[in-house]
């Protein structure tokens, strides 16, 4: 993605979520994911649609953020403070916020997007600082377990230039491979874990209450605490990618979490 494409899209996500705009897409255009959509009808542009991924019994409504020739199917998005992300268990399983605006779609439906193991699914995560700047974190392979499995998380080949932050900035703090966790479901590798002369027997807790799949709290959860500018460093809630940032905590301004099938 260009540096144009980054911004084009920053503004995309910051306009949908400050006017609530409803205006593109077309609930008449459906298919299994946001991919398969773009591929049978290459002019359809984003905005809210309705998808059946193979092997859903249900058919539910995402975002899909249509570029030249590509449909990415939108999973996360956070632009600022009106989503509190401090849910528990079912709300992240289910799914909460409005798709046009700040938003997380749901483990469940992410997991009927990533079951079907004869195609590829690439996450992307984009990232946006305060001083003007983009990055990104695309994985090939990437799926979570059902419910069972507590939505364990699995990723493959890293690619991009914000950081492996889900394999984690040092040795043992590796995500992947780990259930989803949230206050009131903990899934994490702390039984406790040590920051200096604190015990934390809980990442969710220490991370303001968003769910993530923590491991060790590791290096990557974008599902914190949204700071804003000037007060968004050295806060172990923010929303971080340590990878990118460092070496203190560091919130980043926006992010976008998006899958394609390939």
């Amino acid at each position: 993605m260009t540096t144009i494409q980054a911004a084009l899209l920053l503004v995309t996500l910051f306009a949908v979520s400050s006017l609530g705009l409803q205006t593109l897409g077309s609930a008449e255009v459906q298919g299994t994911d946001c991919t398969n959509i773009k591929q049978r009808s290459p002019s359809a542009p984003s905005g809210i649609y309705t998808i059946q991924p193979t092997g859903a019994k249900k058919a539910f409504k995402v975002y899909c953020k249509m570029l030249e020739n590509e449909g990415w199917t939108v999973i996360q998005t956070r632009t600022g403070r009106r989503v509190s992300f401090n849910q528990n268990w079912k709300s992240y399983r289910d799914g909460f916020g409005k798709l046009q605006k700040d938003h997380w779609l749901g483990l469940a439906k992410v997991w009927a997007l990533t079951k079907d193991k004869k195609r590829n699914s690439v996450l992307q995560v984009d990232l946006w600082d305060f001083e003007g700047g983009y990055a990104f974190a695309q994985y090939q392979n990437f799926s979570i377990g059902n419910e069972r499995t507590a939505y364990k998380l699995h990723v493959g080949a890293y690619s991009g230039n914000a950081g492996d932050a889900i394999r984690g900035a040092y040795a043992g703090i590796d995500e992947n491979g780990f259930g989803f966790s949230t206050l009131d479901r903990d899934n994490d590798g702390c039984s406790p874990c040590i920051f200096g002369d604190i015990a934390m027997n809980t990442c969710s807790g220490m991370a303001g209450g968003g769910g993530w799949w923590f491991s060790r709290c590791g290096s990557a959860d974008l599902s914190g605490e949204w700071h804003p500018a000037r007060n968004n460093r050295g806060w172990a809630s923010g929303l971080h990618w340590n990878t990118w940032k460092g070496p203190e905590p560091y919130s980043v301004k926006a992010t976008c979490m998006r899958i394609k099938s390939e």
